[in-house]
């Protein structure tokens, strides 16, 4: 028994022609793309621990943290700080040095911290050390790059197998520009760039590869079904038929990242914020991007038989037989 839901984003008739815009799109999604390549070189990322290497130390203050008093007691020290942010609540700070070429050196540069605070910040509590040295970090970020470029390529088998390949070049092409403004999301926003924001950027591919998936399954259904109809119109109803499950699963994800990005805290907001730039991306290109580029790359190939005449059946092979 089919129950009705009560609620739909979209109408059942709903025919929106989503690819009358199909090169604005493009042009749109290039022109951003571009501009994230460009703020990767400048500012450029800004690596956390794992890529950079350093030590990271979170220190708890009494009361609320004050800026620059902590400051003034690193500077009266000489020591040379590559930032100092609030961590959690406003009595915890994060305080991130610069790689140091041995241990011994790192560890010497933690106890002129902790001396400077005890001396200029009292009641300052350093509650967590973290260090990472300059050949860790070299190989973390190989490994990141590594599991970014295996994903793609195991996203390309995966749509190629299943799928025609003019739906797997759409697939990996648009996902290659979803990747792309998602790093410059992370440049522009200034989120540190670690483990955990590899982590978010091949959850997003999971999760955009997934949308193209049902509008890819539902034309190639359509393409069985309507013969003759031009591809063109085709892939709007594709879409205009998936549109209620398209919006309510980006919706369903977005609430439930929202609260993690405005309460999550420094550990998993920028995980969230990720989530959240990745989901309107994702949605967005699989309509606007991904769509067009199965119409440029399949308008005369998937529909080669869709201009050859359809036979009638005679009477001869419709009578039944004595």
């Amino acid at each position: 028994m089919f129950i009705k839901p009560r609620f739909r984003l979209v109408r059942d008739n709903t025919r929106i022609n989503f690819m009358r815009g199909r090169y604005m799109g493009l042009i749109v999604s290039a022109i951003l793309s571009i501009a994230s390549v460009g703020l990767f070189f400048y500012p450029g990322l800004n690596l956390g621990i794992d890529f950079s290497g350093g030590v990271v130390m979170e220190v708890r203050t009494q009361g609320p943290a004050d800026f620059a008093q902590i400051h003034a007691a690193l500077s009266a020290e000489h020591i040379a700080v590559q930032g100092v942010q609030r961590f959690g609540d406003q009595s915890e700070v994060m305080i991130r040095l610069g790689a140091l070429p041995t241990e011994a050196a790192n560890q010497a540069a933690v106890a002129q911290v902790r001396a400077a605070l005890e001396k200029g910040v009292p009641g300052a509590a350093i509650m967590r050390t973290e260090q990472v040295g300059a050949s860790v970090s070299k190989e973390l970020k190989t490994n990141g790059e590594l599991a970014l470029i295996i994903s793609l390529l195991m996203i390309l088998v995966y749509i190629w197998f299943r799928f025609e390949w003019q739906f797997a070049v759409g697939a990996v092409v648009t996902l290659v520009l979803d990747i792309t403004k998602a790093v410059g999301f992370l440049a522009l926003t200034r989120i540190q760039f670690d483990l955990v924001m590899v982590a978010a950027i091949l959850t997003v591919l999971g999760y955009s590869t997934n949308d193209k998936v049902v509008v890819y399954d539902r034309v190639r259904e359509n393409l069985r079904k309507y013969k003759s109809m031009p591809l063109r119109e085709l892939i709007d109803l594709s879409i205009n038929e998936t549109l209620n499950r398209t919006l309510g699963t980006s919706m369903t994800v977005f609430l439930a990242s929202l609260p993690l990005a405005l309460f999550g805290g420094e550990s998993i907001s920028g995980f969230a914020w990720v989530m959240l730039f990745g989901i309107v991306v994702g949605t967005s290109s699989s309509i606007f991007i991904a769509a067009p580029i199965l119409l440029f790359l399949g308008e005369h190939r998937l529909r080669r038989d869709a201009a050859a005449p359809v036979v009638a059946p005679t009477k001869a092979t419709t009578a039944p037989r004595p």
